[in-house]
């Protein structure tokens, strides 16, 4: 195949797109054809996503990519952890929970407690024996919380299968149930050093093995879209779906040009900032700073934080919207950008900023617990929003490199966040280091350029196919403030 075109599918926890890619050695061009808006629904005291509707506009975005021409390949890269549940004859178990949920607040503890049960050591043992087989950051969303409170509430009596978020999509499209190990690796109950499942993990804490299927690495082709598809969407019978990076940040960084002196940052929704590395760090040091060890292609690794992104200005402006304050992301940068730059900041990884709610006060009462002054106008709390963003950044790296023993030169700044033109200078400042912006649509591009590797129409490693993206979309650099 000498040049391919591609529907790749990208879902964010806040929004989804579908976009045709037309991709081939000289040729990497991006047109988006269908986005919506994405947020979970509460039902029977539980965040939850509604499926259907998601399935909806999937189908709707590939019907539009159809419209476009044919359609050689489709690929799907969504957030991590989340789940759903299938019955033995295939059919959904309900809504998959959305991780934002309260439901696994104590969860961690009854986990450790569990594996300590059965002869794993006390709870320093359990946790260092946990890292060293998963390499997860600890996060009380992360999926082997979620899973104990399904197996808690007995929901996985009648479960036959766990299907991974974009896995359970490709199912339905194709009828190939699989886990990808981009994806898989986000979980905490997979093995980081075999690439494989945790089955000390999953027998230690007494879950059913069969709920965990075969497992496939990147760029993996599952095969035609069923009769059934093909009519509701209109692609043909020779469109193969693959199993691409099917992890939207491990999309994003496939995207990302990379060499060793550089560090990256996916921002949008969630802030993904770390290294690129031929293998996990497992040592005592890196689980003390809470780094994670998620699976990338190739065999490479992201050694990363996963920290609050975006997020937090988001639901800043849906909080002033609902009080009748209307104002631009344009008009608040802009103004924030007239705003002192010594504002208090905020840990923006705290838990009280996880849940949706009145962001702003929530922020002007953290700056006060700690005896700062609380911004005062939209504008300010931008700010802070900003620079602490940027500060966890900052720390983010500089932890990197000293658990790694790499030197960062450069950051490459990808995704939403990239045309954020505040926070990509508060984050060249707070670094101290040239910030390279975009590619925005870097998981886009990630996920067609493996679809087009596996279908053959591009061939090469990781550099090969980040030079086509340095081709095509060219950074916007960034240099540190003398003064900051």
């Amino acid at each position: 195949m000498s040049a391919a075109r591609l529907a790749a599918v990208d879902l964010g926890a806040s929004s989804g797109r579908v976009a045709v890619a037309e991709v081939g050695p000289d040729r990497l061009a991006l047109t988006e054809v269908y986005r919506f808006p994405n947020a979970p629904a509460r039902r029977e005291g539980r965040l939850v996503w509604d499926f259907d509707q998601l399935w909806g506009h999937v189908v709707a975005g590939l019907r539009a990519a159809t419209a476009t021409g044919p359609i050689d390949g489709v690929g799907l890269d969504t957030w991590g952890v989340d789940y759903g549940l299938l019955d033995a004859r295939g059919r959904l178990l309900g809504d998959p929970a959305c991780y934002r949920c309260d439901r696994t607040e104590d969860m961690p503890e009854r986990v450790w407690g569990r594996l300590s049960a059965a002869g794993w050591g006390d709870e320093a043992a359990v946790r260092r024996r946990l890292y060293e087989v998963t390499g997860i950051q600890q996060q009380r969303f992360n999926t082997i919380y979620q899973v104990a409170e399904d197996d808690a509430a007995g929901r996985l009596v009648t479960a036959a299968q766990l299907l991974l978020l974009p896995c359970l999509i490709a199912e339905r499209l194709t009828g190939v149930a699989v886990a990808e190990v981009t994806h898989a690796s986000t979980t905490g109950l997979f093995d980081a050093t075999r690439r494989a499942w945790a089955d000390d993990v999953i027998a230690g804490l007494g879950l059913p093995r069969r709920l965990f299927g075969r497992v496939v690495e990147p760029g993996t082709v599952l095969g035609p879209v069923t009769p059934a598809v093909q009519v509701a969407t209109g692609l043909g019978p020779a469109t193969q779906v693959v199993a691409g990076a099917t992890h939207d940040t491990a999309a994003a960084v496939v995207a990302t040009p990379l060499g060793p002196e550089a560090a990256f940052i996916a921002s949008g929704t969630w802030s993904l900032a770390g290294l690129e590395l031929p293998a996990p760090v497992l040592s005592e040091a890196s689980q003390a700073a809470n780094f994670t060890n998620e699976l990338g292609v190739d065999g490479t690794v992201r050694y990363l934080k996963n920290l609050t992104g975006l997020w937090l200005l988001s639901e800043c402006q849906r909080a002033w919207g609902d009080a009748g304050l209307s104002l631009t992301l344009a008009e608040l940068l802009a103004g924030a950008e007239w705003c002192a730059r010594d504002v208090a900041l905020v840990d923006a990884d705290a838990d009280e900023f996880l849940a949706p709610g009145d962001m702003p006060a929530r922020l002007a009462h953290a700056v006060t617990r700690t005896g700062g002054k609380p911004p005062e106008t939209p504008f300010e709390t931008v700010r802070c929003v900003l620079d602490s963003l940027a500060a966890a950044s900052a720390r983010t790296i500089a932890g990197a490199e000293q658990l790694t023993g790499r030197t960062v030169e450069r950051i490459q700044l990808v995704g939403g966040g990239s045309l954020n033109r505040g926070l990509c200078q508060a984050t060249a400042d707070a670094t101290g280091r040239p910030v390279h912006a975009g590619p925005v649509e870097a998981s886009l591009l990630g996920n067609a350029l493996i679809q087009a590797r596996a279908l053959g129409a591009l061939r090469g490693g990781l550099a090969d196919l980040r030079d086509l993206v340095t081709r095509q979309y060219p950074s916007q650099v960034f240099l540190p403030h003398a003064s900051a």
